[in-house]
């Protein structure tokens, strides 16, 4: 069996601003929404009094719906997020406003992205006509050091973030500008950090920061999983007697650079050879869902076999498994050029026996019968979607639109 033929998707992009208190989201959102790249985004906020656009202010829909002059429309999600994600869809298909052509959401200082991002994966209305296109962390330069030291909100924030958003960087010295980068890359080394002055912000910098891009468009992979992610690999790749040489050994491999919190690291596996997809779903759903908590982020690519030449987007927060995606090609990019996979395992107080534990699954991935059996004793296996999907054959006669896959039904003769 093979993946499921799932290319770049074409649902609404959903990009989650998070950020601890104070860190200038409101600010970035006041600049952002003057932008006119921002006509036919939705910009979910809790109340309109937190973001100065009154002055903005094309037309009043009703108390929760505002449009503004830019084309933006601003939106109060009033506690539900899924209420206000369907009221925009059902108002876009209505007309009753303009067509909706992305969303960002603003969190509050103290919050979880997992529970939204958990909402835009499961939920079924939602997940049919949305999408999560990335996670966007503004950090504070001013105090971004002292919350990351005494708060693991703003911990958690960071680690999972697609990009980070340096905010009032006016206002400090270049020494403790180097300082909390060090240590943000030491949480997240792959997200991109950007310097934000004076609360101006673009969309470019906010928006397309995960994989989930338009149609056509092959995602900039390698920065996804982050560079120095991948050369950590090839280090790991090179201990022992070969390149496979921690499929043979119980203890875990990982990066060697100093951390100020050995809390949070990341290690990353590497498939030389495609994997079954069905046993190599099992396997990091079972790693999911005994290891949830503890697994900040898990993303990647694998080749699967008989689709060799089509690698698959893998992405998970914790215990949800984002839908696979299926890229038209492998990227362009000397990091992929030996067409392994590879997983990056971003991780809290996971310690070395459950990461060898981890390990060893994916490296001795069941057959076919065996994942499916085990499939039958989990019903609350995080990957279980990923097997719901259509699985195309190679060489069939199925005739294949966008959204649909029509089989030929062939008719045995009367009395054959």
């Amino acid at each position: 069996m093979t993946v499921p033929n799932r290319t770049p998707v074409d649902r609404i992009p959903v990009t989650l601003l998070t950020g601890f208190l104070g860190a200038g989201k409101t600010t970035m959102l006041n600049h952002l929404m003057h932008q006119p790249e921002m006509a036919g985004a939705a910009v979910l906020i809790n109340e309109f009094g937190e973001v100065g656009i009154d002055h903005h202010l094309v037309e009043a829909v009703d108390e929760s719906l505002l449009i503004l002059d830019s084309g933006c429309l601003c939106c109060t999600m009033q506690g539900d997020l899924v209420k206000a994600l369907k009221d925009l869809a059902g108002r876009s298909a209505r007309r009753e406003i303009p067509p909706v052509t992305r969303v960002l959401i603003e969190t509050t200082g103290l919050a979880d992205p997992v529970p939204v991002i958990y909402t835009l994966v499961e939920q079924a209305f939602v997940r049919a006509r949305y999408v999560c296109d990335g996670v966007v962390t503004a950090v504070d330069t001013t105090h971004g050091l002292a919350q990351l030291a005494a708060h693991g909100e703003a911990v958690r924030q960071v680690a999972m973030a697609d990009r980070l958003l340096l905010t009032k960087a006016d206002r400090v010295d270049s020494a403790r500008l180097a300082a909390l980068e060090e240590r943000l890359a030491q949480l997240n080394p792959g997200a991109p950090r950007i310097q934000v002055r004076h609360g101006r912000v673009g969309p470019e910098a906010v928006f397309g920061g995960g994989m989930y891009t338009t149609a056509g468009k092959i995602p900039d992979v390698a920065a996804w999983l982050g560079e120095e992610a991948a050369r950590a690999q090839a280090g790991q790749a090179a201990v022992g007697d070969g390149p496979v040489a921690w499929r043979r050994s119980s203890a875990p491999l990982r990066q060697e650079a100093p951390r100020h919190d050995a809390s949070i690291r990341s290690f990353v596996v590497d498939f030389p050879a495609a994997v079954p997809w069905i046993g190599f779903a099992v396997a990091l759903g079972r790693a999911l869902q005994q290891h949830g908590p503890k697994l900040l982020r898990v993303k990647g690519l694998v080749s699967v076999r008989g689709s060799e030449t089509s690698p698959v987007v893998v992405h998970c927060v914790q215990d949800v498994a984002y839908p696979v995606m299926r890229l038209p090609a492998w990227p362009g990019d000397s990091v992929f050029e030996d067409r392994h996979g590879r997983l990056v395992f971003i991780v809290r107080d996971l310690d070395p026996l459950a990461e060898a534990d981890i390990r060893a699954s994916l490296a001795d991935l069941p057959t076919d019968s065996t994942a499916l059996r085990r499939v039958a004793g989990s019903p609350w296996l995080p990957t279980k979607c990923w097997l719901s999907e259509p699985m195309p054959r190679a060489n069939d006669s199925r005739l294949k639109v966008d959204g649909w896959v029509v089989h030929a039904k062939r008719l045995a003769r009367p009395g054959g």
